[in-house]
Parts: structure tokens; C-alpha cells; sequence
């Protein structure tokens, strides 16, 4: 049953944890304040971004803090799996003892194939999740129900990713953690996100578009939308927002002047190629099969 929680009184003591000047002694209640927090994400109570009232993506500053001050309240211990000495070596991790990994049971309905996968303490990941090996997922971030993280991907801290995602073998979805205030990283329902993806700081990816393989995606990012015919680029101050449906693909740009365009050099850019159609859902629904 998921438990009550005051999240104006657990902020409220979060932002006064983290006010604490570094040479001055933390207060004895700061370890249960922290797992509050960490409980409070995974049970998806509270998230480290969320929707405003125009349905953009914003960072929550409060979350991210205690977060942070749950470092400072971590002291250093050995997390390593022992394992069976005659027969094997343990796993060895050193690591804060507020963020060991989470405990899961079978009732959690995860599926968490063999193989070296972890789940951080403070993250949340819903029923229905595939976890194929070795993926990992931060503290702080947010995977909804259906998705599948393939084997080599990660899942950064603070990072978003909505129902029914399908991370390819090694994407990289960045987190977020400091500062505060930056924008998150966001994936969006039903989005399709190839093997060898980078989605970083600064990008939300909006629902049911599709990243081939190899799409590198950052704030900095200009990316040249064929169909609409225009470039799509952060805005001072925003994120790079990839359109509801885009199919989007590796490509270059020509260097325009100098010494580069004498040499023939092209710049990587990803390129809008179409927008999502049935043929495009025919090509990507093979993942229903996997689950």
C-alpha cells in the first residue's frame, strides 16, 4: 500500500537539509528525511520534473537537492555481493550507503533478466518494466510501465522516460542533476530510441517519435526538419524539443565556408525524415514480441 506522505513538510525539510553550511554537523534526523525522499520517488509520489501548466517539461529543484544532500548524509561502505568464495569472486562496489541499489521482489512485477543489471535506490520504475542485461538506472529517475531498457543502456539520474519506451542496446539518456534548475532530459510515451542513441541535457523527445540508431541529441543541437522544412534549435534559456511522431536519423551538413568547406567536411546532424505513419508502427511493433 503506498504510504502518506506531507510533500509540503518533506520539502520544507529537504531545502533546510541542504541550506546546512558543509562545515557544521548534519541533524540526527537527516537519514530518515533522505529514505523518505528515496521512498517517496520510488513509489512515484513525488519526481525529480514534471509537466507545467503549458505541458512543458520542468525541473523540480526541491527533489533534486535532497537528492544531492543525500550524499552528504551518505557515509562510504562496502555494498559487494559475496557470492559463494569456492566458486566464483564477489562483486566488488564501495559506494554512499544512503544509494545502495533497490531491493525488489517478484510482487514489484519487474522483469529483471540475469546478467548484471542495477537499479539505483530513489528510482522509479513501474510494473511491466524489462530490464536487459547490463543496463543501469540513476537515483532520481522515472521509467514507466511497458518499457523495455536494453542491454548496455542507461538511464541517467533525474531522467524521464515515459510508458511504452523502447531503449535500444546501448542508448545513453543522460541525467541531470546539477544544477539544480537545468532542464531535464525527457522521453515521452511510445517512443522508439535506437541502439547507440545519446540523449542529453537540454532535449525532450516527445510521444511516439523515433530516434534510428546512432541520433545524438543535446540543447546545442540544430536539427533539420525535411518535411516541415525549417531547423529546429533550443531556445535561450529552453530545451530542444523533438516534435510527437518525428523520425529522426543520422545525418551531416556541409562545412558552409573556410578551410573546412576547401577540405570537403561535413558536420554530423540529425535530420527529420518523415513523421510517424502505420508503416512506421508496422517496422517498430516487433518489441511486443520480446516482453
Amino acid at each position: 500500500m503506498t504510504p502518506t506522505v506531507d510533500l509540503i513538510a518533506l520539502a520544507q525539510r529537504i531545502e533546510a537539509l541542504y541550506a546546512i553550511p558543509q562545515q557544521l554537523a548534519i541533524p540526527d534526523d537527516a537519514e530518515e528525511t533522505i529514505d523518505l525522499l528515496l521512498s517517496s520517488l520510488e513509489a512515484g509520489l513525488v519526481r525529480a520534473a514534471v509537466r507545467d501548466e503549458h505541458e512543458q517539461w520542468v525541473a523540480v529543484p526541491w527533489v533534486k537537492r535532497g537528492i544531492l544532500a543525500g550524499f552528504r548524509v551518505g557515509r562510504m561502505v562496502d555494498q559487494s555481493v559475496l557470492g559463494d568464495a569456492r566458486v566464483s569472486r564477489p562483486f566488488t562496489f564501495f559506494d554512499k550507503h544512503t544509494y545502495p541499489t533497490r531491493a525488489l521482489t517478484l510482487d514489484d512485477g519487474i522483469r529483471v533478466v540475469p546478467g548484471g543489471s542495477s537499479i539505483r535506490r530513489g528510482a522509479f520504475v513501474a510494473r511491466g518494466v524489462v530490464c536487459m542485461p547490463p543496463m543501469f538506472v540513476n537515483v532520481g529517475a522515472y521509467v514507466g510501465a511497458g518499457t523495455m531498457v536494453d542491454s548496455h543502456a542507461l538511464v541517467g539520474s533525474c531522467a524521464q522516460i515515459g510508458e511504452r519506451v523502447h531503449l535500444s542496446a546501448a542508448a545513453q539518456i543522460g541525467g541531470v542533476l546539477e544544477p539544480v534548475n537545468a532542464s531535464p532530459v525527457v522521453i515521452e510515451d511510445d517512443v522508439v530510441v535506437g541502439g547507440n542513441c545519446g540523449v542529453y541535457e537540454g532535449t525532450v523527445v516527445r510521444a511516439r517519435a523515433v530516434l534510428a540508431a546512432g541520433v545524438v541529441l543535446t540543447r546545442g543541437t540544430p536539427v533539420f526538419d525535411l518535411v516541415q522544412e525549417r531547423v529546429l534549435r533550443a531556445p535561450p534559456g529552453g530545451v530542444l524539443q523533438i516534435p510527437a511522431g518525428a523520425v529522426v536519423v543520422p545525418g551531416a551538413r556541409q562545412v558552409g565556408r573556410g578551410w573546412g568547406q576547401e577540405q570537403g567536411l561535413s558536420l554530423q546532424t540529425p535530420v527529420i525524415v518523415k513523421y510517424r505513419d502505420d508503416k512506421t508502427d508496422t517496422a517498430t511493433a516487433l518489441e511486443g514480441w520480446l516482453r
